[in-house]
């Protein structure tokens, strides 16, 4: 089942889920605004989406990931806007039976999310200039 695999501008912290009794896999990633973009030190990132487009092919991504994949549960969010050094833009959590299958799924989720769906991101350097981001493994 995908729960949710949305566009927000705050990711709620996701507690524990022990009501999984049939998973031995709960795997949550945060992805968070590193300090440095393409060599030069960042303040933030700004993260822009095609609206609508972007909310369907994430929904699309995370069912095709279930399908794909033996788990049981896939949520998501995606930050938008500006988004300061050492928050969180990106939270995704798995559960499956077994630890593999949460760690391929979640590894070719993102991945995919960053060929597939329209969120683009660009850097606001100190001095409040903006550099798009070029990072092939962001």
């Amino acid at each position: 089942m995908v729960k949710t695999c949305i566009i927000k501008n705050i990711i709620p912290i996701l507690p524990s889920d022990d009501t999984h009794t049939n998973n031995g896999a709960e795997l949550q990633f945060y992805g968070r605004v590193r300090g440095e973009e393409n060599g030069e030190a960042i303040i933030a990132i700004d993260y822009e989406y095609y609206k609508g487009m972007a909310e369907k092919e994430l929904q699309k991504l995370g069912e095709n990931t279930m399908h794909k994949f033996s788990i049981s549960k896939l949520d998501c969010i995606h930050r938008v806007g500006k988004i300061s050094v050492g928050e969180s833009s990106l939270r995704v959590a798995i559960w499956s039976k077994h630890r593999q299958g949460a760690l391929d799924a979640m590894d070719w989720f993102i991945s995919q999310m960053k060929k597939d769906v329209p969120i683009w991101k660009v850097a606001i350097l100190k001095d409040g200039s903006r550099i798009p981001s070029t990072c092939s493994q962001c």
